[in-house]
């Protein structure tokens, strides 16, 4: 009996060494509780209040769950600050830091430590098209180690209400980053919603926030509008934009709720409090034991309508008033 208890302490210190090589308290696939300690990688390609936004959201579902940052929630986050090398460092660094998971906030990261892994699990948010980005196979049923929450926009719906709030426009100015996956999507989709208005598109494209004022201030006189998307180098950045349109009396739709908070006029758009909340409900899937190649990806539904009343008087813009009516939120 002794041989027998001294050979299975033997074993249970063999298997607790081989969990711990493995880096934390589960590997994919296996069922987690709140009484067990998660350690978590957050990878983010730059700070600005729309990315923000969705990791606090994140973070909050988590708590809600009973996973308490500093408690049983261990989270080891990474900003590359818009540096595509720091963001592959930060990759590396978190996958060989014993992630159970990682959060990649915006397209950059998620493919960054996609590149890296295809074991631990990731959620990723604020990611336009998956697909495109090659992060799943499918948005029904992603195939890797993949899954999230995708920010497509209403990109028809934004570009009519920007032709309401410019009847007489003819131009759309669109500020964007062309080095971004994402905006390239929807500018793509800009493009086909204003054939189909009859109206003509003025790109107007940056590779840095540096490149944002002077990009702006390139398309006064050329447009009537100007459309922003979910694009993390203008977003950053956007006040440089607002400044040029109030200056010249052009109406500005965006991408998200964010930046109509920060100057913009309106949106149908995103909240990425709300995004990041919902990526967290899938997190929590996971830890129960669901496996992220088997969870489809993820939109935000029921788009709002925000509008921002100091900026229509600033860009000498008048709000219809069924559109205040229809409004889910007005900022004075």
């Amino acid at each position: 009996m002794r041989k027998l208890l001294v050979w299975g302490s033997v074993i249970v210190l063999m298997l607790t060494f081989m969990v711990g090589c493995e880096g934390n308290s589960q590997t994919v696939g296996e069922q987690s509780t709140a009484d067990e300690s998660v350690k978590l990688g957050i990878i983010q390609v730059a700070e600005h209040p729309a990315l923000d936004a969705a990791r606090h959201g994140f973070l909050e579902t988590m708590a809600a769950n009973g996973y308490e940052e500093g408690e049983n929630l261990i989270v080891d986050y990474g900003n590359a600050q818009g540096d595509q090398t720091a963001l592959q460092t930060i990759a590396k660094k978190l996958v060989t830091g014993g992630c159970d998971m990682i959060l990649a906030i915006a397209t950059d990261s998620a493919q960054a430590v996609a590149a890296e892994t295809t074991e631990i699990p990731i959620l990723f948010t604020a990611v336009t098209d998956p697909v495109t980005a090659k992060l799943v196979q499918s948005n029904e049923k992603p195939g890797t180690n993949a899954t999230g929450t995708n920010d497509m926009n209403p990109v028809k719906d934004q570009i009519e209400l920007l032709q309401r709030l410019a009847p007489q426009g003819k131009n759309i100015g669109v500020v964007y980053n062309a080095g971004e996956v994402n905006s390239v999507v929807q500018v793509d989709m800009v493009k086909q919603a204003a054939t189909e208005a009859g109206l003509e598109v003025v790109e107007a494209t940056v590779s840095n926030t540096s490149e944002v004022m002077q990009t702006a201030q390139s398309l006064i006189g050329r447009v009537d509008g100007i459309y922003i998307p979910t694009d993390n180098t203008v977003s950053s950045s956007v006040e440089s934009v607002i400044k040029i349109a109030e200056g010249n009396a052009l109406p500005v739709v965006v991408g998200e709720v964010g930046m109509v908070e920060r100057g913009a006029l309106a949106t149908i758009g995103i909240d990425y409090n709300r995004l990041g909340k919902q990526t967290g409900e899938m997190a929590i899937r996971i830890l129960k034991g669901e496996k992220p190649q088997d969870m489809a990806v993820e939109e935000q539904k029921d788009m709002e309508l925000v509008l921002n009343m100091k900026a229509a008087e600033m860009m000498d813009v008048t709000i219809p008033e069924d559109l205040k009516k229809q409004a889910a939120t007005i900022i004075e």
